[in-house]
């Protein structure tokens, strides 16, 4: 499908013939300084790298909302104030940028509905996977049972550390809470965002070998992966995507 070796494929989705899913690094798009959004050459690089139409690759305009949108078709323009897509439509590649935030790919293999998630901590905590998985129910008839999960590079606990205003919403949201939290030398706590998405999928049903945590920090390993908190706001972005064929 693809023509570009520099893009991360995840494991959990290989036995699927039907469906592209993948993550971007810096040596798939080499930008320096700006925001991926902002540049179309981009979009029209990964597009080519994937053997698609740049029309076929459908964005949101990221907000750090809980917010899902079901795509039923190819939308004019990028998606306002949404941070997970959701669709059963073929050749429609649901897109989600983050550069320490993490991305979440679902897949429902025997519904063939499809979803890309952007979870921050406050779309993390606001429970935007549960929200994508409840989409993918009502709206295709999706089975947690059958639902396939890969969670992408983002910060990795070790480095990210979180001030009382995340570790209280944690606290309040999400499931097995103190499996994501963990204090350093200093007494200041970190928020494993990984753990917290996964805790979250595990208590919508989603079963434990079917999920699959990538575990690549965006902030550490800093030749492959754009990371907001070490470069700034303006930094790149890795572009996470997934569609069914």
């Amino acid at each position: 499908m693809d023509r570009n070796r520099n893009l991360i494929r995840y494991d959990i989705f290989q036995p699927f013939t039907n469906i592209c899913a993948f993550t971007t690094t810096k040596k798939t798009l080499p930008v320096e300084r700006v925001r991926y959004s902002n540049v179309p050459e981009n979009k029209e690089k990964l597009a080519e790298a994937l053997a698609l139409e740049v029309g076929q690759m459908v964005y949101s305009d990221q907000t750090h909302s809980n917010s899902v949108a079901d795509i039923r078709e190819v939308p004019n323009a990028v998606i306002a104030e949404t941070d997970a897509l959701v669709t059963n439509q073929s050749g429609l590649c649901l897109c989600v940028q983050t550069a320490d935030c993490v991305p979440v790919l679902l897949f429902d293999p025997e519904a063939k509905v499809v979803a890309a998630v952007h979870a921050g901590w406050r779309g993390t905590v606001g429970g935007i996977v549960e929200k994508a998985i409840v989409k993918m129910k009502a709206n295709y008839g999706a089975s947690a049972d059958n639902i396939v999960a890969a969670i992408g590079p983002s910060i990795s606990p070790e480095i990210y550390e979180v001030g009382d205003e995340v570790v209280a919403a944690a606290r309040k949201s999400i499931p097995n809470v103190e499996t994501t939290l963990h204090k350093n030398g200093t007494g200041n706590f970190h928020f494993n965002l990984w753990e917290a998405n996964r805790q979250l999928l595990l208590k919508n049903g989603v079963p434990t070998q079917n999920i699959e945590v990538l575990g690549a920090c965006s902030f550490s390993e800093a030749e492959k992966y754009y990371s907001a908190r070490r470069e700034g706001v303006d930094t790149g972005r890795m572009v996470s995507g997934i569609m069914i064929l």
